[in-house]
This record gives structure tokens, C-alpha cells and sequence, in this order.
């Protein structure tokens, strides 16, 4: 049987030297390391680093990872790839963490190490939930969520495209985080947050409106 073999796509994000490591707890081989942008590249050696303006016959068959936390780097990522020939995303969930079989992933997921997940979820497509992270019973994520480092989101809970819970954050039950907004770090939500919106602080208060 042919081994397992991916593409982590945009090599300077510096997620992906978690992804790596994932991909090595998993067994999982890692064809390239693709730099679509100038600039660093966050791979260790074992990994095969190419230009995306040089990408061998081939390599546009494999699944990509997108290890990117910005909700809009990691859209434009995508399309890059997209207009570059790749047609497949990966769902990578590191074997540290613990994920409900009734909680439906989507395609191109990134779940970190040491994460919890409960049942009963839904997991839209390209969202990233980054290390040590809870994610309560019937919580939704819509697409392009990003979920920072030990974040705890309690229980039925709403979060919308392309919003972002930063590192330590906690939100409590049954509250709807809109689209685009951003909860900062180590923000306690006790309300849910409009669409677009910013909100800091215990107990967090929004700062900036749409």
C-alpha cells in the first residue's frame, strides 16, 4: 500500500512546523513545503521546500494542509493553490487529541495537539483549532474559524465564518459569536458578539463595531 502523503501549503506560516510534527506523530509523509510567498520558511530539513513558481510534475495531485491562523491568509492561500492546480485539502487532527465521532469535520481542517472536542459538533471546512483547545458539546464552526491555544468555547455555541477566539479565551454556553468577529485573548464572553466585531476584556465587552 502506497504511504500517506500530503502537501503543507504556505511553508512561511509558522504553523506549519506544528503541522509537520503532526504529520510525524501520524505517520504521515510530507511531500513538500510549498513558499508561495517571499520570506521564511517554518519546516525543519526532513521536509522538501519548494517555490510555488517551480513546483515538480505532479505534486498538484496531493492534499494540502494550510496551517495559516488568519482566516483571510489562509482564503487567499487557497486560492493560490487553487489557481496553481492543487484540487484537495487534508483534515489533519493530531493524535493528542480527542475528537467526538458524532462531531462532523470538514474538508481541511487543521486540529493542533492536545485538543478536545465534544460530540455532537459541527466543524466546517478549513478551520484551524490550535493547540490545547476545548471545544464544548453541539458547538458549531463555520468555515475559516480559526480557535486560538487553550481557548475553552463551553457548550452550543455558535461561531461564524471566519471568526477568531483568541489564545485563552473562554466563551460561555449557548452564545453566537458572528462572522468576522474577533474575541481577544484571554477575553471571558458572557454575551454573544455581533458580526465583525471586537471584543476584549473580563467580562469581555466590544470595543469596535462593524
Amino acid at each position: 500500500m502506497a504511504r500517506h502523503r500530503l502537501v503543507i501549503y504556505a511553508a512561511g506560516a509558522p504553523l506549519a512546523i506544528d503541522a509537520e510534527e503532526s504529520c510525524l506523530r501520524l505517520g504521515i509523509e510530507i511531500a513538500a513545503a510549498v513558499r508561495n510567498l517571499p520570506g521564511p520558511s517554518y519546516v525543519t530539513e526532513r521536509v522538501p521546500l519548494m517555490e510555488a513558481d517551480a513546483l515538480p510534475e505532479g505534486l498538484t495531485a496531493l492534499p494540502i494542509v494550510l496551517p495559516l491562523f488568519t482566516p483571510a491568509n489562509r482564503e487567499a492561500a487557497l486560492e493560490d493553490a487553487r489557481r496553481r492546480g492543487f484540487t484537495r485539502a487534508e483534515t489533519l487532527v493530531d493524535p493528542t487529541s480527542a475528537v467526538a465521532s458524532s462531531t462532523r469535520l470538514g474538508t481541511g481542517v487543521y486540529v493542533n495537539a492536545g485538543c478536545t472536542i465534544g460530540g455532537g459538533g459541527e466543524i466546517g471546512d478549513f478551520v484551524i483549532i490550535n493547540r490545547a483547545a476545548s471545544i464544548g458539546h453541539h458547538t458549531q464552526l463555520r468555515d475559516f474559524v480559526s480557535i486560538g491555544p487553550g481557548s475553552v468555547l463551553a457548550a452550543n455555541i455558535q461561531v461564524g465564518r471566519g471568526a477568531v477566539i483568541g489564545a485563552g479565551a473562554v466563551i460561555l454556553p449557548k452564545l453566537e459569536i458572528g462572522p468576522g468577529a474577533i474575541v481577544g485573548a484571554g477575553a471571558v464572553v458572557t454575551k454573544s458578539v455581533p458580526a465583525g466585531a471586537l471584543a476584549l476584556g473580563n467580562p469581555a465587552r466590544v470595543t469596535r463595531s462593524p
